[in-house]
């Protein structure tokens, strides 16, 4: 049959959806929600986390989670309820009439499968493309994603591809079947900003092209303004607000949507960054001189990959140092560096002015106390089968040799820091939110009285407004406690509203650093410029006019290179001057007191 452009692919109505507690009570999680999408078009679904998304749009696949129970209204696919049909009833459908996009295509791949295999998977199951067909249509997708080498991306395993890559090949795979609604579960929030650009353009492309409908779950409002049609604000399971994309980012009324944009946090202008006050800053807290490190064992007794290449970095007592660059550019390297988990094969570190060991094992208990680390996922840094009480107790009875009272007070000063209920103490890790399961992994750092606390992307999983509440913490922490933060993210917004100083890296290479207005004001190294202009503003019409820019056009897409010889950021470089810097490593420039970048060009033509 052929497709319509303004058929309703999807719809519910009075959808209700309730939890099953323990005492066989029952408690309402989507309240009433009603809402359609037509061919052709993206509804998105927004809000932070609890507040319904990804529930409401799994009942598109007929499917609920473990603990909860459709409870009434109508999830209606190409108008049939798919939530009264069993899970034999429901196989035509999903995979053939619905796709789901999760948000880590890491782990939807198999990875010991081909590409192509996986890709063309569901239509050879379901028997609506003989297998030739399913591989044409998936060559026809590898092109419209724009992926490389679209002719032999698929003969590769999922580890020989870039996580955007990935992200659009998982596009391709539930795309192959030509299904009648797509459902895209926050696909881009783990990608950095240039390659969260790529796959944006990409998805919106094909979606239009395919003549697909489309449901896409986020909590990013930046994200929603450049590929949405329409919005559904969702809060605590009902819908709050609703209509098309330009009224509710540009006149939204309901004061919950109104929260939401006012949490987003635009790239600040130069002067704006954050900067603390510390009359007694002395030597720095901690510094790495020269460092190159890297994964694996070579034969010439290097490292088989080697990834941070001549790094230096200094953190001042009570400052805070935000590290940013691509996914693959050597941040998390860093972070584990000097952490003491990756010793350098080059390079010095001290703490407090003092050398110190590059092996966590051959460090002292003192300094294993001054470096604290807080992950990206509180989910798998804490101990599911110990309690709050537990998790915090074992620092400060390791560190400071607390027990009794003593500990159990100051358990209970920790809590307080990090603004959570001293009822907490007593609960489980599954037992809190995703933005508590955070402070939780921030306490226990805290706990033992550090003088650097390492913080790893600790906000990228986390919805708007509770990442932007962990931040504010994490500034009021600074000034009660005077303790140092490296704070690592690809997020440059989150970073300018923070750090005092920013360490740009590329391809395991610092290529500008400085204070934070410094970084954020001309002059800027070409690559400073494309994270700049890669920063989602909250506005229709701006992922087009970005993708026509100088800087974005020609360096978006083209990935992180670790390269011996010249630049690595030759290839992707608008002011690149062949024979110079894909040749010969790139000078320092100093275009002010404490701005340093790295390239051949001078610093009026970087201005």
């Amino acid at each position: 049959m052929a497709r319509q452009q303004d058929e309703v692919v999807f719809e519910t109505r009075d959808l209700k959806i309730n939890a099953l507690r323990d005492d066989g009570t029952e408690l309402p999680i989507v309240k009433g929600v009603d809402f359609k999408v037509r061919r052709g078009e993206v509804v998105a679904l927004i809000g932070e986390s609890g507040s319904g998304k990804t529930t409401i749009s799994l009942s598109s696949l007929g499917y609920c989670k473990p603990g909860l129970k459709f409870a009434g209204g109508e999830a209606l696919l190409l108008g049939n309820n798919v939530t009264e049909m069993s899970t034999e009833d429901l196989r035509p459908y999903r995979g053939e009439k619905v796709a789901y996009l999760a948000q880590s295509a890491a782990a939807t791949f198999n990875p010991s499968l081909r590409i192509n295999e996986q890709v063309t998977e569901a239509p050879i199951l379901h028997g609506t493309k003989t297998r030739e067909e399913a591989n044409s249509k998936a060559l026809e997708l590898y092109h419209a994603l724009e992926l490389p080498d679209p002719e032999n991306i698929g003969d590769r395993f999922p580890h020989q591809v870039s996580g955007g890559q990935l992200q659009r090949l998982m596009a391709a795979m539930a795309l192959c079947g030509e299904p009648d609604l797509l459902v895209l579960d926050e696909p881009t929030t783990a990608l950095d900003v240039t390659t969260q650009i790529e796959v944006l353009k990409a998805f919106k492309q094909v979606i239009k092209e395919e003549g697909a409908a489309a449901i896409y779950v986020t909590h990013d409002l930046s994200v929603v303004a450049q590929i949405a049609d329409h919005i559904v604000v969702l809060y605590n399971g009902e819908v709050k607000e609703a209509g098309p994309v330009d009224t509710i980012i540009h006149s939204s009324k309901h004061p919950y949507t109104q929260r939401l944009m006012a949490a987003i946090k635009p790239l600040p202008e130069a002067g704006q960054g954050e900067e603390t006050k510390d009359a007694n800053a002395k030597s720095p807290a901690l510094q790495v001189r020269g460092i190159d490190a890297g994964y694996g064992k070579g034969s010439d007794g290097e490292p088989a990959a080697m990834i941070l290449r001549d790094v230096s970095v200094s953190i001042d007592r009570g400052k805070t140092v935000g590290i940013i660059g691509e996914s693959g550019c050597g941040k998390s390297t860093l972070a584990r560096v000097f952490a003491g988990l990756l010793p350098p094969v080059r390079g010095d570190i001290f703490l407090d002015g003092d050398k110190m060991n590059g092996d966590l094992g051959s460090r002292p208990r003192q300094q294993l106390q001054k470096i604290q680390f807080v992950y990206q996922m509180a989910d798998t840094a804490l101990n599911p089968r110990q309690r709050i009480r537990d998790i915090l107790g074992r620092p400060l009875e390791f560190y400071l040799g607390l027990t009794g009272k003593k500990k159990e007070q100051r358990l209970k000063q920790l809590l307080d820091m990090v603004e959570l209920p001293y009822a907490f103490a007593g609960r489980y890790p599954h037992e809190l939110s995703g933005g508590q399961k955070q402070r939780v992994n921030l306490a226990r750092a805290l706990a033992a009285e550090p003088e650097v606390v390492l913080c790893d992307e600790v906000t990228s999983a986390l919805d708007t407004i509770v990442g932007a509440n962990v931040i504010e913490l994490l500034k009021s922490l600074r000034a009660e406690t005077g303790v140092s933060f490296v704070f690592i993210s690809h997020d440059l917004s989150t970073v300018a509203s923070f750090a005092d100083e920013i360490v740009v890296l590329y391809a395991g290479r610092v290529a500008e650093q400085g204070l934070t207005d410094k970084v954020l004001s001309a002059p800027n190294h070409p690559y400073t410029k494309l994270l700049m202009s890669s920063v989602p503003e909250a506005r229709v019409g701006w992922l087009e006019e970005t993708i026509g820019t100088k800087e974005s056009s020609a360096g978006i897409g083209g990935g992180v290179t670790m390269t011996d010889t010249g630049c690595p950021f030759f290839n992707r470089c608008p002011l690149a001057i062949p024979g110079t810097c894909d040749v010969t490593s790139p000078p320092k420039r100093m275009p002010s007191e404490k701005h340093v970048i790295e390239c051949h060009r001078e610093i009026s033509e970087l201005t």
